[in-house]
């Protein structure tokens, strides 16, 4: 099977996550602020163009990523999504305005060597479409078990880069997990049509880890610094998926020497994702605000990072 259609999808799905974070974030700059939860909120929200183009980008993102999926290995198709923090942080750059520094065009060129030489060195191949429910019930089980030992641990630590750090690492294993059920639920469409699609596990199974995905990122961001979060959320999403995509859909990845190259490669991406989330516009982005989180510090918070 061709390795390029998945390849481009992938970067489709990684480009139109991109854009609907930017024109989300500028739908939101345009609405009255509240200290508190505001019911008129989405109405507002549902008369700005810039956010329904948002959610139309999040649509179009989900379509592509399954288009991927089905035609790839989730081994391929996952890491390339490493792609969207410095596609959001450009494509911001062109419609919200700010500077990009020079550690921040450091940061996207490493992450795209990085993921280019991890990726040629391991070289996935693909395995099959569809796992057998005796592989996924070991998956499941290893997957929630991580889940909630991260969320977990989060949830005793006080605000702060550790907090995140965790809740991105529970949250980067519940979106691989819903990449490898979208991939299983494809299979059933292509197999066996819509009646099969909505009547399959996988398909309630990918949208109800997703939003759990989700929500456990939204804690990342609100329990420390991006500096924190990011790179924990943007290398645990890509080994996850790949060792997903190893035990469940027989896909198989280069070893021996090739190691070396392949750990080069992450290296350069987890560096990369570090310095991109250090640039003041990808916090702005994510909409997290370490400066007034700063003049608030809560007590069980480490130094510099936001409080409660």
């Amino acid at each position: 099977m061709a390795t390029w259609p998945s390849v481009l999808f992938a970067l489709l799905a990684a480009a139109s996550n991109a854009l609907a974070t930017v024109l989300q974030r500028r739908a939101a700059r345009t609405v009255p602020l509240s200290s508190g939860l505001r019911l008129g909120l989405l109405v507002d929200l549902l008369h700005r163009a810039a956010w329904l183009g948002g959610m139309l980008a999040v649509i179009a993102a989900a379509c592509f990523q399954a288009l991927a999926l089905s035609r790839g290995a989730l081994s391929i198709v996952q890491p390339i999504f490493v792609l969207e923090l410095p596609l959001t942080l450009l494509i911001g750059r062109a419609v919200l305005g700010g500077r990009i520094p020079r550690a921040g065009w450091a940061g996207v060129t490493l992450l795209v060597v990085g993921l280019g030489t991890a990726l040629a060195a391991a070289a996935p191949t693909f395995g099959t479409d569809h796992a057998p429910f005796s592989r996924w019930v070991p998956a499941l089980a290893v997957c929630a078990g991580v889940i909630v030992a991260t969320a977990g641990a989060a949830l005793r630590r006080g605000a702060g880069g550790v907090r995140a750090a965790c809740f991105a690492a529970s949250a980067a294993v519940a979106y691989a997990l819903t990449a490898a059920l979208m991939k299983d639920a494809t299979h059933t469409w292509q197999t066996g049509g819509p009646a099969a699609f909505f009547s399959s596990w996988q398909t309630y199974g990918f949208a109800a880890v997703g939003v759990l995905a989700l929500f456990l990122f939204e804690n990342a961001m609100q329990s420390g610094p991006l500096t924190a979060s990011q790179p924990v959320l943007t290398l645990g999403d890509a080994l996850v998926s790949l060792s997903l995509g190893v035990t469940l859909f027989d896909e198989r990845v280069r070893v021996g020497w090739w190691l070396v190259p392949e750990a080069l490669g992450i290296a350069l991406v987890l560096w990369g994702a570090l310095l991109l989330s250090r640039v003041a516009l990808a916090r702005d982005l994510v909409g997290v605000s370490e400066q007034r989180a700063a003049t608030a510090p809560d007590a069980g918070a480490e130094p510099g990072t936001p409080g409660s």
